[in-house]
């Protein structure tokens, strides 16, 4: 699929965001005044950043209210609704935090929980797709949640927490990739399953079915050079797993834990790029691409 900039930010920046409030719903760090004032006012710029960052994606950005109205059915509406509810949960806490000074502790942990469930939702959003073979498995749950729970460690100084969480991401990650590389021929789809028409014999296209770009092609049909992506993969592993574990196990101080943070979100960035731009659709059967 076609890595759009805005999908990539918003997986990106959300998963931090969310990250970040679910350690602070914990209570951590236990932090009041303007520094609590800070530290939620980074997550709240991460979190709806990033959710704002999805609706350029959109034909009709002002129609993206009318996604809420999909619950039961739709893992989209599902996330918007669980961010919502999320954000509202968190903004009273952290206003008990900041202006009072008190820590609702049931509160806490129910905006943490809201929290986490906005990333599983998210994520739901790709594992539940049948089209995209890559996609469709646990993994890709569990990927996401383990790289929000690291870069909100990160964030929230909870360097004991990031050193056992982006270890476990990492490993999810090169399972990920692994599994991924054989999903599209484990999954037994091919242009004769696609049309239906197998039955008859050998099933080629006699030609494209456009004769120019459209949006399928656009949105849906992209191809990333085998070599390139082996590289991109070193690059996001490195800077996204193992530069930040290796900064975090040098004598603590703070430049190098925001060298390791900045670390992460490049590697995690890079690793978003290659999630959209490996994806194979199986409507690249059509059109020769697989």
């Amino acid at each position: 699929m076609h890595p759009a900039p805005s999908v990539i930010v918003f997986t990106t920046l959300s998963g931090l965001g969310f990250g970040l409030l679910f350690w602070l719903g914990l209570g951590l760090p236990a932090v009041t005044g303007w520094v609590a004032f800070a530290f939620f006012g980074i997550a709240y710029v991460l979190a709806v950043g990033g959710l704002m960052a999805s609706t350029f994606h959109l034909g009709h950005p002002e129609r993206a209210w009318k996604a809420f109205r999909q619950w039961r059915s739709s893992w989209l509406s599902r996330e918007g609704v669980c961010a919502v509810a999320a954000l509202l949960v968190m903004g009273i806490y952290a206003a008990s935090v900041v202006f009072f000074d008190m820590r609702p502790a049931l509160l806490g942990w129910i905006g943490a929980a809201l929290s986490l469930a906005t990333v599983f939702t998210t994520s739901m959003i790709y594992a539940q797709l049948s089209t995209v073979p890559r996609w469709k498995t646990p993994l890709t749950s569990a990927l996401l949640l383990s790289i929000s729970l690291a870069g909100g460690a990160l964030l929230a100084g909870q360097i004991s927490a990031a050193l056992i969480l982006i270890p476990i991401a990492a490993v999810l990650q090169i399972l990920w990739w692994v599994r991924g590389d054989a999903a599209f021929a484990q999954s037994d789809t091919t242009i004769a399953s696609a049309t239906g028409l197998g039955h008859i014999g050998s099933v080629r296209a006699f030609e494209p079915p456009h004769t120019g770009p459209n949006y399928l092609l656009r949105e849906l049909v992209f191809q990333v050079g085998r070599r390139h992506a082996l590289k991109l993969r070193g690059v996001a592993f490195i800077l996204g797993y193992a530069v930040p574990v290796a900064l975090l196990l040098a004598p603590f101080n703070h430049g190098l834990a925001l060298m390791a943070l900045i670390a992460h979100i490049a590697g995690i960035a890079a690793s978003r790029w290659l999630f959209f731009a490996e994806a194979e659709h199986v409507v690249g059967l059509y059109y020769g691409k697989r």
